[in-house]
């Protein structure tokens, strides 16, 4: 049975060639394309199972094909790990925001981005696990419905904000968010949360939890996420 179908998108040749050689050599199905337009028409007729993505496109660039693709209700579940060159830190902001799933900087080391791509491709429908279920990783269990976390089977007392975030970032491990994306996931009206106090919460939640607190990771420029 053939794996499944691989975009790659990007306008030098030499990395489309390094991209579609290592995820063909995985069993991978590869198509590739030079530009955003050609992108979005392949898209169309035949849409891949993920999307490698660009971002310094001519033309229509990586981000503006990630905004059309995640707005429209036919594609926006189509996973997208962008490509993006060192120092583009607003650019993978920008992209997850929109949407991506992950994000590699250039050079990359091709295991690297086969590991990222299968990562990604093992995750679940939005990578959310369901909303009640209890949540077992890291000595760590989370219990939804009763508000109630466990380290080592020991009662850890958290805040709401704090207990929201963590549920947040561990119902999707190996996801990079962005304090923005944390604060519409997590804020309410009787919480305030803001992206500065962000990492405020982190800290506080972190302290808390003791030794399994470094399950809730850093991504420098970008946010936290929560350890696969």
């Amino acid at each position: 049975m053939p794996k499944e179908h691989i975009l790659v998108v990007d306008d030098e040749e030499d990395i489309l060639e390094l991209v579609s050689y290592n995820l063909k050599k995985e069993g991978y199905q590869v198509s590739v394309v030079t530009t955003g337009e050609a992108a979005l028409k392949a898209v169309g007729m035949k849409p891949p199972d993920l999307i490698v993505l660009d971002l310094m496109l001519p033309n229509v660039d990586g981000l503006e094909v990630c905004r059309l693709l995640k707005r429209t209700s036919e594609t926006q579940h189509i996973p997208i790990v962008m490509l993006t060159a060192k120092g583009e830190e607003a650019d993978i902001v920008t992209g997850l925001e929109l949407g991506a799933d992950d994000y590699i900087t250039k050079p990359f080391s091709p295991r690297i981005l086969v590991a990222r791509v299968k990562a990604v491709l093992r995750r679940k429908p939005k990578g959310m696990v369901e909303e009640d279920a209890p949540i077992l990783a890291h000595h760590l269990a989370i219990h939804p419905g009763r508000h109630e976390v466990l380290v080592n089977d020991e009662p850890v007392e958290l805040t709401l904000t704090e207990f929201r975030i963590l549920h947040f970032l561990a119902s999707r491990p190996g996801w990079v968010f962005t304090r923005y994306q944390i604060v519409e996931a997590v804020h309410g009206d009787n919480y305030p949360v803001t992206d500065r106090s962000v990492d405020v919460h982190v800290v506080g939640l972190r302290k808390k939890l003791g030794a399994a607190g470094k399950c809730v990771e850093t991504v420098r420029g970008i946010g936290y996420r929560f350890k696969e």
